[in-house]
């Protein structure tokens, strides 16, 4: 199967959260810091994953930032896992390398683990507290080696961590718990990184997921769906030369096109048959992106239709007019001075590119 890089670096790029200015002032009135070690309750609205380690932990932030967070809260623990037998939930992390945190728990944590995996032993060192009793005890890691100045690109780790990572997509698979095909974002994107390893071995089951997108019909808010699987379609197709599921990109590609507005924009739905406006919320630029990627790419596939390309036009005047204005914004209105959230300057990036 050919390599297509595209397809991981659009899962990657697409796969985006919102990111936070760290000079963003904070107000007086945010929420006091808890001491989970003395009875302090965390606001249980978030955990993270604690990388390589298998386990996710609660870290305190407020909008986004953690600077004050000096204490990391064991949420869970993956069976087999470095952390399974060492770590359990209610541990709170205080320190690491026999040292408590004196700066951002989640960033020092972090720098840790990833020394720890450049290691020749592949240990990191953490400072536990279990029930009042504070212990040094160690997890012991894959040794990755470092991440090369060029990372993701000619970086060894980064192509092991990406094989492992399939890997482990492979193995879970991309069906529900009844042993159905599962569609949805989550394995749309599953899906474009084992395609873009461009092993023979999964080739199988993103088949049998490729079939299930093109017979897919999108509900709920329905841009986002399309947009995600139109483009692993696109991908699939371009990479496989599979010309059978050709059809299936088409019908969703010209539903999206023809689901656009009159400016070429989308919200969380389509246009509405006679309606004048957006359905969900107006203008969205994303998912508006991704469903533009999602056309040019059923392009490249081969589908050819004149509403097709007349949406593609509209949404590229559309989305230029922020060019050397900032930030691409949340919806039709002043584009942001400050940064980028949801990925959306950097799918523009992969689009115009």
């Amino acid at each position: 199967m050919k390599n297509p890089l595209p397809a991981l670096l659009l899962a990657v790029l697409l796969a985006l959260g919102p990111t936070a200015s760290a000079e963003a002032p904070w107000p007086a009135n945010k929420p006091p810091v808890p001491d989970l070690t003395q009875g302090g309750v965390p606001d249980q609205s978030h955990d993270w994953t604690l990388g390589a380690t298998g386990a996710r932990g609660w870290v305190w932030s407020w909008k986004c930032q953690t600077t004050e967070a000096r204490q990391i809260l064991i949420t869970s623990v993956a069976k087999g896992s470095p952390a399974d037998g060492v770590l359990q939930p209610k541990d709170v992390l205080t320190g690491v390398n026999g040292q408590p945190f004196t700066e951002d728990a989640r960033i020092v944590f972090a720098k840790a683990l990833t020394a720890a995996e450049k290691d020749p032993g592949g240990v990191l060192n953490v400072v536990r507290w279990r029930a009042g009793a504070v212990e040094n005890v160690q997890l012991k890691l894959a040794v990755l080696g470092e991440y090369a100045v060029t990372a993701p690109f000619g970086c060894s780790k980064s192509k092991r961590i990406f094989e492992l990572g399939c890997e482990a997509i492979a193995k879970q698979g991309l069906k529900d718990p009844k042993g159905n095909i599962r569609v949805c974002i989550e394995n749309d994107l599953n899906a474009l990184a084992l395609l873009a390893s461009g092993r023979e071995a999964y080739r199988p089951l993103l088949t049998s997921y490729a079939q299930a997108v093109a017979e897919s019909t999108p509900g709920g808010w329905e841009t986002w769906h399309y947009a995600y699987r139109t483009i692993f379609l696109a991908e699939y197709i371009l990479a496989t030369k599979d010309t059978a599921l050709m059809e299936g990109l088409r019908r969703l590609s010209l539903d999206i096109a023809r689901g656009a507005s009159p400016v070429g924009t989308w919200g969380h739905k389509f246009m509405l048959p006679g309606a004048t406006y957006l359905a969900g919320y107006g203008c969205m630029n994303q998912p508006g992106i991704p469903l533009t990627l999602a056309l040019v790419l059923a392009r490249e596939a081969g589908v050819k239709d004149a509403d097709l390309e007349k949406t593609i036009a509209k949404s590229r005047v559309f989305l230029r007019q922020w060019v050397n204005k900032g930030a691409i914004p949340y919806g039709d209105h002043e584009p942001w001075p400050w940064h980028e959230d949801n990925g959306k300057c950097s799918s523009a990036a992969v689009l115009f590119d």
